[in-house]
């Protein structure tokens, strides 16, 4: 399937225009985009990429944009999808800079903020609750626990979870590769 450069920096550019909050809240938006409207990735090698962009430094909806971009058209598609995807955020931040220090302190402005953050957690909580929906087993429930005690009980750094659980992920991986096949 050839996607065309501006369909691409498009897609991305009303998702980064109308999505306040981040990665975390994009991510329900990234998946009805890319997976049930366009079509671009199935479910399970969305929460693949998810799972990738989430382990890797950097801004969360920059890393899917390029990871999307580069699998559909390449390095263009890449350096298409990021600048679409970032564009909005830089041009709101240049506005916000000029006028926010004069209104901080506002009312109405306190007000707004605060809703926002209210939605932001609930967007999240929505990215999480579909990706536990699909990821229902045992394991993936055990996992989850132990992540969120390690980072919040144990107070271990989450990227030492990342990788550690990515680790835990590829020994299973062999494992269940030796398991079924007979060999690694």
């Amino acid at each position: 399937m050839q996607v065309r450069l501006t369909t691409l920096f498009f897609s991305f550019l009303k998702i980064g225009a109308f999505t306040f909050g981040g990665g975390y809240a994009m991510i329900p938006i990234f998946e009805r985009e890319f997976v049930h409207r366009y079509r671009y990735l199935s479910q399970e090698e969305f929460n693949d990429v998810l799972a990738m962009v989430q382990s890797l430094p950097g801004v969360i909806a920059i890393n899917f944009s390029v990871f999307i971009g580069l699998r559909l058209r390449k390095m263009k598609g890449a350096l298409v999808s990021m600048i679409g995807v970032a564009l909005p955020s830089f041009v709101i931040i240049l506005v916000i800079a000029n006028f926010f220090f004069r209104y901080v302190d506002h009312p109405v402005v306190e007000a707004v903020f605060k809703g926002v953050r209210i939605s932001v957690v609930a967007l999240i909580f929505t990215a999480g609750y579909k990706i536990f929906k699909t990821n229902r087993h045992l394991k993936a429930v055990f996992l989850a626990a132990l992540t969120f005690a390690l980072v919040f009980s144990v107070n271990v750094h989450p990227f030492f979870v990342i990788i550690g659980m990515g680790a835990f992920g590829y020994l299973l991986h062999l494992r269940n590769g030796v398991n079924s096949h007979g060999t690694v």
